[in-house]
């Protein structure tokens, strides 16, 4: 088994929901299977108690039990882009920091699964100028591309691909996810394939978060790719 990244064409394109799929996908492989969160921003509260989104999804969902210590590099307050939520509580990311944490994890999973944030070029640290792209390219781990099927999803992904492409960054496959099963979301679907022959898989539009502990898609080219023997 290998480690990757998710990564998305954009925000708000279902990372956290593939990256949860994907870990309960592989531990039910019998895997030791951890996600990994470099940098989250927004935190949310509920009854007065504030969390994050996208680890507490982790933990609520994972099938084994987490290292939370050890799943986030870096959480800030404010729901944007890391730079600027972390200049707004005086701090800097250090991407050195995050490369650490996800070796040392490395040796402990099998699967290390780490979730971007944002789209490839969003900005980590303006005063060194590095991007979630940076830390990608200095991991060298490959990845799983996650864009939406509706319209635009054609321009963001092939940009994306080619992004990776340049960089010599292995891309494993693809997921297209909220999938409503409109004949334009096809097209799109089998363009991006055209240009791309890669595995993949299609996710359909969820009515509730909670629908991914139910859903599969280990029958899908992506999973065999991701998983084997």
């Amino acid at each position: 088994m290998q480690h990757f990244w998710v990564v998305g064409t954009d925000t708000e394109v279902g990372k956290t929901c593939v990256t949860t799929l994907l870990m309960r996908q592989l531990q039910q492989q019998g895997l030791r299977v951890t996600p990994y969160k470099p940098v989250q921003t927004g935190e949310v509260y509920k009854d007065s108690e504030g969390y994050y989104q996208d680890t507490a999804m982790y933990e609520k969902y994972s099938m084994q039990m987490l290292d939370l210590e050890n799943v986030n590099g870096y959480s800030f307050k404010e729901p944007a882009s890391p730079h600027f939520a972390a200049q707004l509580e005086g701090q800097q990311i250090n991407i050195h920091h995050l490369l650490k944490q996800m070796q040392l994890l490395q040796q402990s999973y099998d699967v290390v699964i780490c979730e971007g944030a944002g789209g490839l070029f969003v900005p980590l640290d303006t005063i060194e100028k590095t991007t979630l792209l940076d830390v990608i390219v200095q991991s060298k781990l490959p990845v799983v591309v996650v864009t939406r099927t509706t319209l635009g999803t054609i321009n963001h992904t092939l940009l994306t691909l080619e992004s990776l492409r340049t960089r010599d960054i292995e891309v494993l496959g693809i997921v297209f996810n909220g999938d409503t099963g409109s004949r334009m979301e096809q097209s799109n679907v089998e363009t991006i394939l055209l240009h791309h022959a890669l595995p993949f898989a299609i996710i359909p539009q969820l009515q509730n978060i909670s629908e991914i502990v139910d859903y599969s898609i280990t029958d899908t080219s992506l999973f065999e790719r991701l998983y084997t023997k």
